[in-house]
């Protein structure tokens, strides 16, 4: 696994350093639609729990109004949400939004696929997740990963963890391979993508 790894490191720099150049005109295009529609930054930056649970800052393109997660919903969006932006809301049923994490993957702060990165307090601190769960924590997180083929923003914190774990535990070419093919379809399908309502006042531990 070990030398996979290492092999899958080299792999991502690659391909985030090609991606970055040949859509540097699509993302500059992006940045400024956000800056016209609205006030705030183009790039929405948030800390995460990264590897071995160390946090660092995700980039994001900016989807949504400025101080979005203190407008009384709640951090995670759902269907209709009216804190996102026109050109937000396209960029969330593209993925666009999340180009950006091509720079953490340079940095060596994320793999293009891998857990998602949770938030540094939600669902809870990285103390508090068990011995078996911090397993998650053993591999790179990803832009896409196991949870997100697998029921994306519908699928409960408690599985959507067990499914990174699982991950974590068998991550090989194969796996990667089927994880990236899935995305592709997802992506395309715009399948999974928004929180139901109820789903997301259980993340955001209003139920």
């Amino acid at each position: 696994m070990k030398s996979y790894l290492k092999l899958k490191r080299v792999c991502d720099c690659s391909i985030a350093a090609l991606v970055t150049v040949a859509l540097s005109p699509v993302l500059l295009i992006v940045a400024v639609a956000i800056k016209l529609e609205s006030k705030g930054p183009v790039i929405f930056k948030q800390e995460r729990l990264g590897y071995k649970g160390k946090p660092f800052k995700i980039y994001k393109f900016r989807s949504m109004c400025v101080n979005a997660e203190n407008q009384g919903s709640g951090v995670y969006s759902f269907k209709g949400d009216k804190r996102v932006t026109k050109v937000g809301r396209i960029l969330r049923a593209t993925s666009i939004d999340e180009l950006p994490q091509l720079i953490n993957i340079l940095k060596g702060e994320m793999a293009l696929i891998g857990p998602r990165p949770a938030l540094t307090y939600h669902p809870w601190p990285f103390e508090q997740y068990t011995e078996h769960q911090k397993k998650m924590f053993d591999v790179l997180p990803g832009i896409t990963g196991w949870a997100q083929v697998n029921g994306r923003k519908e699928v409960p914190w408690p599985e959507r963890i067990e499914l990174n774990v699982e991950y974590a535990e068998k991550v090989s070419f194969s796996m990667d391979a089927k994880i990236f093919f899935m995305t592709i379809f997802k992506v395309l399908a715009n399948k999974d993508n928004n929180n139901t309502a109820e789903t997301a006042a259980k993340q955001n531990g209003h139920a």
